[in-house]
């Protein structure tokens, strides 16, 4: 195997970080890493790869946050429901969305829709933004933890 320079470190940093921005400001059409991948130029596994290794998770992950973190914001709205939220961010499956959405929050998608709501009222949209934001890598609030 051959190691890499520093300047074709410097470039897969760059194309990694315009995967990301793609990812951040189209979570909500279907994406997935092949065509992640061929926009940026790499193999799909070349592309997992440096993105665990630059960020610390997979880009399915990452993606997943941010439809998650959107879909958070929706929920506080409360003028749709949990199905229209999941395929408002991008998501195929209830199903799917409601088992990542309580892997990330700690509480499922109705209940966060439930207390977030009381939560959050009177609250600027940016501050409940930073106090809701999701949890990272598996890391889940404990059972039982509430908003407030």
């Amino acid at each position: 195997m051959t190691s890499r320079t520093g300047a074709e470190r410097l470039h897969d940093l760059a194309r990694l970080r315009r995967v990301r921005d793609r990812m951040d400001r189209e979570y909500a059409r279907p994406l997935d890493v092949e065509a992640l991948a061929r926009g940026a130029h790499m193999s799909a596994g070349h592309l997992s790869r440096a993105f665990r290794l630059a960020y610390g998770e997979s880009p399915y992950a990452y993606l997943m946050t941010r439809r998650v973190e959107r879909a958070m914001a929706l929920l506080r709205r409360g003028d749709l429901s949990v199905t229209e939220v999941c395929f408002a961010v991008g998501c195929s499956s209830p199903g799917s969305f409601s088992t990542r959405f309580t892997e990330l929050v700690g509480v499922p998608p109705s209940t966060y829709r439930r207390e977030a709501a009381l939560a959050t009222a009177g609250m600027p949209s940016c501050v409940a933004k930073q106090v809701t934001r999701p949890v990272r890598n598996r890391e889940a609030r404990p059972a039982g933890a509430h908003l407030a």
